[in-house]
């Protein structure tokens, strides 16, 4: 056995009482360092502990239109909570509560004993019931002020402003993009507790008020937007569309003054609508546009100087070009005719040629590119589509026939509010603007804290603006958009009708667009029509046309646009000279409704053919004409002729009146040129020529007295 020393002893004490030491010096750090450097730290924690806060939502800021029309407010409902340690008797609390809230008791009594500080048992509650659970004073149980969002339009906007949930967030629309400045600032009820949650007797309460949203106005007009919703949904149920847009902006600063879409739901129940009808189609989704793509192409061409107004091209009916042919929407063609003409005609192969030769991909893809397609405008709004757009040499088949396709629009996806945006470029004066929703921003007080600030960039020259406001004024005289003419007001604008593709193939289904803006002179406004997959009548100059003239004709008198004074009938003493009349455009409209047309101008007419939709008529829509001049109009059954390979006889038509030679030349599928008048005398090509379906047959009239 080993004896120590009384050295070792006292070193091993040593050594021991040393160790000691230093984790009593240890301990005493980390206490000084808890007391001392953390001090504050853990005092706040305690606090924190002690006041258990109830959260107090701030009201969101209310949403105006441009006139300062309410659009969405905050109303205040009442929110019961639960304390679950303050909660005596859980069982018979929710028994009391379930019948008031409508709910289970037992999921309530699951609520009522959860470790939780506070715990929601239910929201927006209407008065009667607020009333009755205070009358109860349960223990633990406890109610709030909560303000909840309310449209007092109802569907009014309901796809542009959204919706906002239960805990004061913005869900979608403009309620999430602005809920930064929409949401305010919560405040809080605040009670000190013990460690079980119960309240402390004495302990400390205080109300922290919340700090209200900030107020967002809109450049939206809520009676243009009324009259937007009304006739949309009356075009789409008279069409049977399945769904339509409308988008009205103002081309000058860009502020969109309308969007209605349909159908459309109230945001004040939303869950009891599709949710797909809470989808802003008209900035979130891509279509092909058609014919109304053919202001893109139409306008680079003169910008580049390709092309002149006067510029002749030949249309047989078809064109071949990258290996591929494009064919004309009319059978037979339109054979010669200048480039305005061509709009006018809204010629397939004349913008084919456009975009794929005169112009080429290179250029072609740089206005297109200009005028924002295949990427977002910027606009204040979430869920942006971009668009698809092909780009030069990245093109998966023949690069020529692409072109030429985009060039009338065809594979090529575009929003309806980059389209409009386009559009509004060119009223503009070639100037590009961001539209936008927002108009400025205020505080509680009403005072302006931001404003959207307007900034463009140029797309096209001005002389080119000019030249191509004048061809799309034409469009609208003597084109397919007549119907979109307004008294006293020049409109301009392009129609469209498009194929809708679907599993690599285009279909029967269409999609009807009209866009334009007016006056033409001095554009105060933009607008758009789409209409998705129409039954019956597809034309977009027949069936959208009609949804701009009845909303835009009031929207430029509310803004204060003044008509033009069109000229008097001049008279001479008390017998009245009338005045010679532009013939008025009734191609594509119903025989009754041509007639009407017809009459208001003061001009006859006579029908010819077994058809009931006017076809072509003579003289030709925006001829000088005596009053009371008879107008012939060539009918037919409501089919779009494909000729393909077909092929008719030409009958013979010499020796008959012009009414004759119409329904003859109808019967057989073919169309009338008419030069002179009388009794047909000469016809070209001569009886029994085979020519394809739809050809057009000229025939020269004299009167009998002429020899």
């Amino acid at each position: 056995m080993v004896r120590l020393t009384a050295m070792e002893v006292r070193k091993r004490i040593a050594v021991v009482f040393l160790g000691v030491m230093a984790c009593i010096g240890v301990l005493f750090l980390r206490l000084a360092y808890l007391q001392v450097a953390q001090n504050h730290w853990y005092q706040e924690k305690a606090l924190h502990q002690r006041m258990r806060p109830v959260p107090v939502d701030a009201k969101r800021g209310v949403i105006y239109d441009q006139s300062l029309q309410k659009l969405a407010i905050s109303v205040s409902a009442d929110a019961v909570y639960a304390i679950p340690a303050e909660v005596d008797k859980p069982k018979e609390t929710a028994q009391a509560l379930a019948p008031l809230l409508n709910t289970d008791a037992a999921s309530l009594e699951e609520k009522l004993t959860k470790k939780q500080a506070t715990v929601w048992l239910a929201r927006k509650l209407d008065t009667e019931t607020a009333r009755a659970i205070r009358a109860l004073d349960l223990a633990g149980i406890g109610l709030v002020e909560r303000p909840q969002r309310y449209y007092p339009h109802g569907e009014l906007a309901a796809q542009v402003l959204g919706i906002a949930g239960i805990d004061n967030q913005g869900l979608e629309g403009l309620e999430f993009f602005y809920d930064e400045y929409l949401r305010g600032v919560p405040g809080r009820v605040v009670m000190e507790r013990d460690a079980t949650g119960r309240e402390i007797p004495d302990g400390i309460k205080r109300f922290v008020p919340p700090e209200d949203g900030a107020n967002l106005v809109l450049t939206l007009d809520h009676v243009i937007q009324y009259a937007a919703e009304r006739e949309l949904a009356r075009a789409v149920q008279e069409t049977g569309s399945d769904q339509g847009v409308f988008i009205a902006m103002d081309p000058k600063t860009g502020g969109i003054l309308a969007l209605a879409i349909y159908p459309s739901y109230d945001p004040n129940n939303y869950t009891a609508h599709p949710v797909q009808n809470r989808r802003n189609i008209a900035i979130t989704d891509q279509y092909e546009p058609g014919s109304t793509f053919k202001i893109v192409t139409a306008s680079a061409a003169l910008d580049e100087g390709v092309v002149t107004p006067g510029t002749r091209f030949y249309d047989p009916g078809y064109i071949k070009i990258g290996g591929v042919t494009v064919r004309c929407w009319r059978a037979g063609g339109h054979g010669s005719q200048t480039f305005v003409e061509a709009v006018e005609n809204s010629c397939n192969p004349v913008f084919a040629e456009l975009g794929a030769e005169r112009l080429g991909g290179e250029r072609f893809y740089k206005y297109i590119q200009r005028y924002g397609f295949g990427a977002q405008t910027g606009i204040d709004f979430p869920g942006e589509a971009k668009g698809t757009v092909p780009v030069p040499g990245k093109v998966q088949w023949g690069e020529v026939a692409r072109w030429a396709n985009v060039g009338f629009g065809q594979g090529i996806g575009v929003t309806p509010l980059q389209l409009l945006s386009a559009m509004a470029t060119i009223a503009n004066g070639g100037i590009k603007v961001t539209p936008h929703f927002m108009k400025e921003i205020r505080d509680r007080n009403g005072r302006v804290i931001e404003q959207y600030p307007i900034t463009g960039s140029r797309v096209l020259k001005e002389e080119t603006v000019a030249e191509f406001t004048q061809i799309l004024r034409s469009v609208i005289v003597n084109g397919s958009g007549s119907r979109a003419e307004i008294s006293g007001y020049r409109v301009a604008g392009k129609t469209g009708t498009a194929q809708v593709a679907e599993g690599g193939r285009y279909t029967d289904r269409r999609i009807s667009s009209f866009v334009w803006f007016a006056p033409a002179d001095d554009p105060r406004i933009a607008a758009l029509v789409v209409l998705y997959y129409p039954k019956g009548q597809t034309y977009g100059g027949v069936i959208a046309a009609p949804v701009f003239q009845a909303v835009v004709e009031d929207a430029l008198e509310r803004m204060g646009v003044p008509r033009r004074q069109e000229p008097a009938p001049r008279s001479q003493g008390n017998i009245f000279q009338q005045k010679d009349v532009s013939v008025p455009n009734v191609i594509n409209f119903p025989q009754q409704e041509a007639e009407t047309i017809l009459r208001q101008a003061g001009l006859k007419y006579q029908f010819n053919g077994e058809g009931k939709i006017v076809f072509d008529q003579v003289p030709a829509p925006g001829t000088e004409v005596p009053w009371g001049t008879i107008v012939q109009l060539l009918a037919y059954n409501e089919v779009v002729y494909d000729a393909g390979d077909k092929r008719v006889t030409v009958p013979e038509v010499v020796g008959l009146s012009m009414r004759e030679v119409a329904a003859k030349l109808a019967h057989s599928g073919l169309r009338l040129q008419v030069y002179g008048s009388g009794v047909a005398v000469k016809q070209d090509p001569v009886p029994g020529t085979k020519v394809p379906l739809d050809f057009i047959v000229k025939v020269f009239f004299e009167s009998p007295t002429s020899n």
